[in-house]
């Protein structure tokens, strides 16, 4: 079940009280009076069956509560009560095919964004993946897959496209085409150094095999990618988040971007060549996928898609 947190004007919680008592998914309906100071109004709080929480929070946002107060969304990892139960047992469909439409634009936003802790891991990624090519380390390079922190603003542009949010896409879009060439550049820098230190040289990276998966692409580096795109998808939406991990060490995004720069180095331009096109189409499939499961999540059941900006929380 979702904890929810309502607070809004006097004038609206009367309306706010009655939307949740009507709905079958809700339950534990409290009111605190005059407790919100700012902005200033009561605070209704329930509990909500996570498969009735996008009618819930539509038909407070139909209230104006979202613009005259604010709505708050978090997960109950245990609820021991036989109202919970019943709620649960009432609302339609199932926990784990229910899609919170607010929760996951508001997730995919945050992970979206350009900034130094996104970049600081997307150039550790990378910075490891390069290790992993030089010392011709598959683990190594498993690790950079899963430090990799793309398939957030990846899944915001799935999530932007299908439900028209253009303003996601341009922050995702920005994140993914300003963050991969900086932490390539930096790692091109690093792979001089170490190139000009005698940590590594031509011969010792060209005489290693094990990692040339790295850049052969293939028919199943779409097939892979569309793959982990879906399952993403489907982790992010049915908030399995534990599925996560598989996407990230089954696509070679970062390990790419990585053997680019060193090859580069080395003057290499055809395995630098095939490693951006093995990033490109890891890229395009895991959006392509992960817009389509999206898309067929949407047709089975409804969704607002709010137009009201992105939060800066």
């Amino acid at each position: 079940m979702l904890h929810l947190r309502a607070v809004c004007p006097v004038d609206l919680t009367d309306r706010v009280l009655a939307a949740l008592k009507e709905h079958p998914g809700t339950t534990h309906v409290v009111v605190l009076r005059g407790a919100a100071v700012d902005p200033a109004g009561d605070v209704v709080e329930a509990d909500v069956a996570r498969e009735a929480a996008d009618e819930v929070v539509d038909a407070l946002c139909d209230l104006g509560v979202d613009h005259a107060g604010g709505v708050t969304l978090e997960q109950i990892d245990t609820a021991l009560s036989d109202a919970a139960d019943r709620a649960e047992e009432a609302a339609p469909g199932e926990a784990a095919d229910a899609v919170v439409w607010e929760e996951l634009i508001s997730r995919t936003g945050e992970e979206s964004r350009l900034n130094a802790t996104f970049l600081g891991f997307l150039t550790i990624a990378c910075l490891l993946a390069a290790v992993g090519v030089v010392t011709n380390s598959p683990v190594t390079i498993v690790g950079a897959m899963v430090v990799g922190p793309e398939f957030g603003p990846l899944a915001a542009v799935a999530v932007g496209v299908v439900l028209r949010r253009w303003d996601l896409v341009r922050r995702a879009g920005l994140a993914l085409a300003a963050g991969f060439p900086l932490a390539m550049l930096i790692t091109f820098g690093a792979a001089v150094l170490g190139s000009y230190t005698g940590l590594f040289d031509r011969d010792m990276v060209l005489a290693a095999h094990e990692v040339d998966f790295v850049f052969q692409v293939g028919p199943f580096s779409l097939i892979v990618a569309l793959l982990a795109g879906a399952a993403g998808m489907l982790s992010m939406t049915s908030a399995k988040s534990a599925a996560l991990v598989g996407v990230f060490i089954s696509v070679t995004t970062v390990p790419a971007a990585g053997y680019a720069a060193i090859a580069a180095v080395l003057g290499e331009w055809a395995i630098c060549g095939q490693s951006a096109l093995q990033l490109a189409v890891n890229l395009t499939g895991i959006v392509v996928a992960a817009a389509l499961v999206l898309a067929l999540r949407k047709r089975r059941g409804r969704t607002r898609a709010p137009a009201r900006p992105l939060s800066r929380g």
